[in-house]
């Protein structure tokens, strides 16, 4: 379910002041004023002083600026500083997601409360059913020591006033795969062995201490540079202003770069190999096989569900293929995709033709402080070679719908809609036994596909309307 919040639109506040004084060539010396702009003195802090939430931006802008927290060796160290370094490195590393520690500090470990819904009644059915012996009464009142609770929830259940409450910890609840997790000190730590950079624990936060780090400086950067700049752009985007399809392309555009193109041309060509890749795979012998476009999912087989590695299809994404289309075209360009997906992040960091990934919130951003307005930019054109069905990509399904149009009958699909502990262990359970009815299954790891991404900037639900109508030519 999509939920705006205040601490989505801090991280949007951030994004388009830090964007406006990199097109403004302000960045090393005004930087510093972001925080003192957004929490001035006589503002209502959010946490205990103004000082705290000061000391969060500052760490937000870090993540933006390019910069893991941990790389912080002093605490002295000025934005100014940090800004210097971002515009002078051209080296990555392949950590996605860092966690602002002066932000993360208001969530408690999962556990189950006693409110004052109790009544302290004679029945206790709540401690009678309590296996460890966690809950005494006291005057009148049960209680839980959480030094024997083992959050097995026998409490809750048994409370006929619901009295008792699953107190759970937002990042840690969202995470499918159990990559995020609490220290000594009560701060979120995110496990590389485990993260699939599925982006969940971002919008899951309440606090906004899980953050993407960002290119945004090295786009700008090499944009403004004599060097020639290709944007790789996911069909996701027709779905996140008020305009059409070729208003948006143009507006990418007049950022600066030389041409855009489309990643639903390159997945037409996702769709034409994957199609022959499932039709050999069947006549081979195998029972099924399942889809690769999406990188979160992929990470997932690699890391949690070996036994499903030889079912994945072996064919790129349609990021590759369009990048690819992109180096052959101009063999010395930058090459940036735009989508709405953090894990992209990770699958262009290891992808030879992909320089710098912007997700959808940075591209809204970096518009507004290029002072352009999207539905005003008329001048382009569509390639009129790319399918409707690529162009549907976007939404969950549209890989199925895709290839069902080169396949036949032959076909026999199952969408997996979201990546969650439930279906995650359906997946586990298709790497030990086939699925008896389907031959062919389509993954996403965000619910509504692409346009349900973490870094999307309009309502999944609008945004797959106006994806739908894109794609079928209207």
């Amino acid at each position: 379910m999509y939920y705006n919040n205040f601490a989505l639109e801090t991280r949007r506040e951030l994004l388009i002041k830090l964007s406006k004084l990199l097109v403004t060539d302000q960045l090393v010396e005004e930087i510093e004023r972001i925080p003192l702009e957004m929490r001035p003195k006589k503002k209502q802090p959010i946490r205990c002083c103004v000082h705290k939430d000061r000391a969060v931006l500052k760490y937000k802008l870090m993540a933006i600026l390019g910069y893991n927290i941990d790389d912080e060796e002093d605490e002295l160290t000025p934005l100014s500083e940090y800004a210097k370094q971002s515009l002078e490195r051209e080296e990555f590393t392949d950590t996605i997601l860092t966690v602002v520690d002066e932000a993360c500090s208001a969530c408690v470990k999962v556990s189950y409360t006693v409110t004052n819904l109790c009544r302290g009644c004679e029945g206790r059915p709540c401690k009678m059913n309590c296996p460890k012996g966690a809950i005494q009464m006291i005057n009148g009142q049960a209680h839980i020591d959480h030094e024997k609770c083992v959050n097995c929830g026998l409490c809750q259940k048994a409370c006929p006033y619901h009295a008792i409450v699953y107190m759970p910890v937002p990042c840690e609840e969202a995470c499918p795969v159990g990559a995020i997790t609490k220290d000594d000190d009560g701060i979120e730590h995110i496990d590389k062995d485990k993260c699939i950079n599925c982006g969940k624990c971002i919008t899951a936060c309440p606090f906004g201490a899980v953050i993407e780090k960002s290119h945004l400086v090295q786009i700008h950067k090499s944009l403004k540079s004599d060097i020639q700049n290709v944007a790789v752009v996911a069909p996701a985007v027709v779905g996140q202003f008020k305009a059409n399809a070729v208003n948006i392309f143009e507006a990418v555009k007049r950022l600066g770069f030389d041409e855009v193109i489309e990643a639903a041309e390159g997945a037409d060509m996702t769709v034409a190999h994957e199609s022959a890749e499932l039709k050999e795979r069947l006549e081979e012998g195998h029972t099924f096989m399942t889809s690769s476009c999406c990188p979160a999912y992929t990470a997932l087989v690699d890391k949690h569900i070996e036994g499903l590695k030889p079912q994945v299809s072996d064919t790129p994404s349609p990021m590759i293929y369009a990048a690819q289309i992109a180096k052959q075209k101009y063999p010395e360009a930058k090459v940036t995709f735009v989508g709405p997906c953090i894990a992209k992040k990770f699958e262009g960091f290891n992808a030879k033709d992909v320089d710098f990934v912007m997700n959808f919130e940075e591209l809204g951003a970096y518009l507004i402080a290029n002072d352009i307005e999207v539905a005003e930019c008329n001048d382009g054109t569509l390639n009129e070679n790319i399918t409707g069905e690529a162009r549907g990509f976007a939404a969950s399904g549209g890989v199925t719908n895709a290839i069902i149009a080169v396949t036949g009958d032959e076909f026999k699909p199952l969408v997996i809609d979201g990546l969650d502990k439930k279906n995650i262990n359906m997946l586990k359970a298709y790497s030990r036994k086939a699925p008896a009815a389907n031959n062919f299954i389509e993954v996403m790891s965000c619910e509504g596909g692409c346009v349900g991404g973490p870094c999307v900037i309009n309502n999944p639900k609008v945004a797959k309307r106006q994806v739908d109508t894109f794609s079928k030519g209207k």
